[in-house]
């Protein structure tokens, strides 16, 4: 029994009339009552849901879905509680149409966040595909603003192990000739070791100075260069980890929302219909209905309540037209009394002397 009249309060109706009524009326509301109610019930589950993923705060979630749900559980009350049977179909599911859009967009909030849970792991799988691609172009926008710097300093690089690299083949040759010279093999093609072979051998001796000392500038060159193109890469790595946390953070709510339209449509419309029928089952239980036995009595006392309220005015606009009428005579009777004429003359005439000396004490004052 209390849970019968729970559901009546939930659907709208007046629990007084209920009472007399039938089993069936008294059924009939009781259903719709307790689809308002678990309608309510899901649309906190929903939001508490995404909201969660909003403030990752079960408190915060569990406190703002309730009062999501009771705002839900208000506007399907008030929506169900408006549709009146007056025995005209077509006009009642004229004035449905606005509540009925209303459980429609109703609908879709509480199915929405219900989705991203019952397909949480497909929404996982695409999410993660994301971010994997994310990854990917982040580290490629990244590159694209180290690489050049880096690209040029292993050139330099590259051209001062190049120099030295030229300038040992050149050593090497000059070695390979005066030693050929003292063979006898090119050259002169005397064995021994004469003048040629010394001017040869001079000329090397400069040119192997010339690359050492080409090696100490340019492996210190190098070495720096080197220590350069180390802080880019650890600058370029340094970047790549301080944006992969937004990346990985990458599952908010937009973004599982973006996810589920990727997934296919037809599951998610079939859920959105169960929704859809569930908001606006108490809306067409009543406009399908006949008009019962608690429609009657209700309509019933409210022709009673509109009947007294219309004898209450026009009894007041009578009594008021009534008054108005004996107060016009009455003042038209006492114009014609000369007392009354004289005392009004008289006080007309002190009040006259009286605006007439207050003039005349503030020219006074002015002069």
């Amino acid at each position: 029994m209390m849970f019968k009249e729970f559901f009546w309060m939930c659907s709208g109706a007046d629990p007084d009339f209920l009472k007399d009524s039938s089993k069936s009326e008294q059924i009939k509301y009781a259903g719709i009552g307790g689809t308002v109610f678990f309608t309510a019930v899901m649309a906190f589950i929903a939001s508490a849901y995404a909201l969660f993923h909003v403030f990752d705060s079960v408190l915060i979630a569990t406190g703002f879905g309730l009062v999501w749900g009771l705002l839900i559980f208000n506007l399907d009350r008030f929506i169900v509680s408006t549709i009146k049977k007056e025995g005209r179909p077509w006009q009642e599911f004229a004035q449905a149409i606005p509540r009925i859009i209303l459980a429609v967009i109703i609908a879709v909030v509480i199915a929405k966040p219900l989705e991203l849970k019952i397909f949480e792991k497909e929404i996982d799988q695409v999410l993660l595909t994301q971010k994997n691609s994310l990854t990917l172009q982040n580290k490629e926008q990244i590159a694209r603003q180290f690489t050049p710097e880096i690209e040029r300093v292993d050139r330099e690089i590259m051209s001062l192990k190049n120099e030295i690299t030229d300038k040992e083949k050149e050593v090497n040759k000059l070695y390979s000739t005066y030693i050929a010279e003292a063979e006898g093999r090119e050259g002169t093609l005397k064995l021994g070791k004469g003048p040629v072979y010394k001017e040869k051998r001079q000329k090397h001796d400069a040119e192997l100075l010339a690359l050492q000392q080409l090696k100490t500038e340019n492996n210190k060159k190098i070495k720096e260069k080197e220590l350069l193109l180390k802080d880019l890469r650890e600058k370029q790595n340094l970047q790549t980890l301080n944006t992969q946390p937004v990346i990985d953070g990458f599952d908010g709510l937009m973004a599982r929302i973006n996810a589920l339209d990727k997934l296919p449509w037809l599951p998610s419309f079939f859920i959105f219909l169960l929704f859809l029928a569930i908001e606006t089952s108490p809306i067409f239980a009543k406009l399908l209905s006949r008009r019962g036995e608690y429609d009657l009595k209700f309509a019933n006392h409210e022709s009673k309540i509109r009947t007294w309220m219309t004898q209450q005015i026009d009894q007041r606009e009578a009594l008021l037209d009534a008054d108005m009428e004996i107060n016009h005579q009455v003042y038209a009777d006492l114009k014609e009394e000369e007392k009354i004429y004289n005392q009004k003359k008289q006080k007309a005439e002190e009040l006259m002397v009286l605006q007439t000396e207050a003039f005349y004490n503030n020219q006074k004052k002015v002069l």
